[in-house]
C-alpha cells in the first residue's frame, strides 16, 4: 500500500513539473522581453538626455575664433550679393543682394570695432573657407532661376549658422565688447533670415 501511494505522489509530482514547465518558460520569455524593452527605452532616455546635455554645455567659440568667423561670414554675404545683384533674375532676390551688401558691410565695421577694442586687441581674418569658396565657385556656373535657388538655399543655410554664431556668442562669449556686438547684430541676421525664408516659400 505505502508503495502504491508513493509511485502515486511521484507520478502526481512529476505531472505537476510537467505541467508547470511550458508556463514557466513563457514567464521566463515575457521576463525577458520586459527586460529587453526596459532597457531599450532607459538606452533612448539616455541618449536624449545626453543630447541635451552637450547642447547645454556647448561651448562658445574664443574670441579671435568668433571674430573669425563673423569675418568670414561678412565676406562670403558681400561676394555672393554682389554675384546676385548682376545675376538674380528676381527682383526680390536682387533687393535682398543689395541689402546683403549694406548690412554685411557694417555688420564687418562693427565686428572689426570690437575686436579691436578687446584686451589684447584681435585682427578678424575674412578670409573664406574652402566651403565658402567652394560655393561661390558653383554660384558662378548657375544662370537663371537655377542661379535663384542655389543663391537662395545658400543664404538659408548660411544665416541659420551665422544666427546659431551671434545667439552663442552673445549668450556665452568672454570678450565683452565682441559679446556686445554679436547681441546687436543677432537681430539682424535673424531679420535677414525671416526674408531669404519668405523669398525660398514663393520660388
Amino acid at each position: 500500500m505505502r508503495g502504491t501511494m508513493a509511485t502515486v505522489a511521484l507520478a502526481a509530482l512529476a505531472c505537476t513539473l510537467a505541467g508547470c514547465g511550458p508556463k514557466a518558460n513563457e514567464q521566463a520569455s515575457a521576463a525577458g522581453n520586459s527586460v529587453t524593452n526596459v532597457s531599450e527605452a532607459t538606452g533612448s532616455m539616455i541618449a536624449n538626455a545626453a543630447g541635451s546635455v552637450k547642447e547645454t554645455v556647448t561651448p562658445a567659440p574664443s574670441g579671435q575664433e568668433f571674430a573669425d568667423k563673423a569675418a568670414k561670414s561678412d565676406a562670403f554675404e558681400i561676394a555672393s550679393a554682389k554675384l546676385a545683384r548682376s545675376r538674380a533674375t528676381s527682383t526680390d532676390l536682387k533687393s535682398f543682394a543689395s541689402m546683403m551688401i549694406e548690412d554685411h558691410t557694417a555688420s564687418t565695421a562693427k565686428i572689426k570695432k570690437a575686436a579691436a577694442e578687446a584686451q589684447p586687441a584681435i585682427t578678424p581674418d575674412p578670409t573664406l573657407t574652402d566651403d565658402q569658396a567652394g560655393k561661390l565657385d558653383d554660384l558662378r556656373k548657375k544662370a537663371g532661376a537655377d542661379f535663384d535657388k542655389e543663391y537662395t538655399s545658400q543664404q538659408v543655410d548660411a544665416h541659420e549658422k551665422a544666427l546659431s554664431l551671434m545667439t552663442l556668442y552673445a549668450d556665452k562669449g568672454d570678450v565683452a565688447s565682441l559679446k556686445t556686438a554679436a547681441a546687436e547684430i543677432k537681430p539682424k541676421v535673424q531679420a535677414h533670415l525671416d526674408r531669404i525664408k519668405a523669398i525660398e516659400s514663393q520660388q
